[in-house]
């Protein structure tokens, strides 16, 4: 009965090593998506593809202190990032309503995409065991669709989330629009 409940215990830990071992890295093809954005229209990964970077900004919970904080601070530094060949999104798993109810009264200049059955957000590793709703962690994805950098210490930055989006797009070469 002891070895039963190791072996047992061995395969939790088993699983759930791989289950935060599927998260993706830099290097990484991003996962795809097709997510419904508060402005009505979807958006895919797709549809950038060769075209600009990506910036996926997830952010656990619309109409919360720290997610406000980093909307605005994205919306008030909109200019910055647009100087860039780059598509950047905030994202949740938040209904579309909720988003476009967000996205309102925040006077955002820039989409929220949601992910309700949040597939993309486990794909992305920011929704796992032990985790409902999603890490805040941005995610820059090159023309080519990899990975280019991840930032996971944005729940610290909340309020420069903005500014330091367009520093990384920087740093990373982006190219200037």
């Amino acid at each position: 009965m002891l070895r039963r409940i190791a072996l047992l215990g061995l395969g939790i830990v088993a699983t759930a090593t791989l289950a935060r071992a599927a998260e993706p890295k830099v290097g990484d093809p991003a996962p795809a998506f097709s997510l419904q954005g508060s402005d009505g229209k979807t958006y895919s990964l797709d549809q950038f593809k060769g075209k600009s970077v990506v910036v996926l900004a997830w952010f656990p919970k619309a109409f919360t202190g720290g997610c406000t904080k980093e909307c605005k601070a994205m919306r008030a530094q909109g200019k910055a990032i647009r100087e860039f060949q780059a598509a950047y999104f905030t994202a949740s798993t938040d209904t579309p309503e909720l988003n476009k109810k967000f996205a309102e009264s925040l006077e955002l200049d820039y989409p929220i995409l949601s992910d309700p059955k949040k597939s993309t957000a486990q794909a992305y590793g920011v929704v796992h065991e032990g985790r409902a709703v999603p890490e805040r962690w941005t995610f820059y994805i090159g023309k080519d669709g990899i990975i280019k950098a991840i930032d996971k210490g944005v729940q610290q930055r909340t309020e420069s989330a903005g500014s330091d989006i367009a520093a990384k797009l920087k740093e990373l070469n982006v190219e200037a629009k």
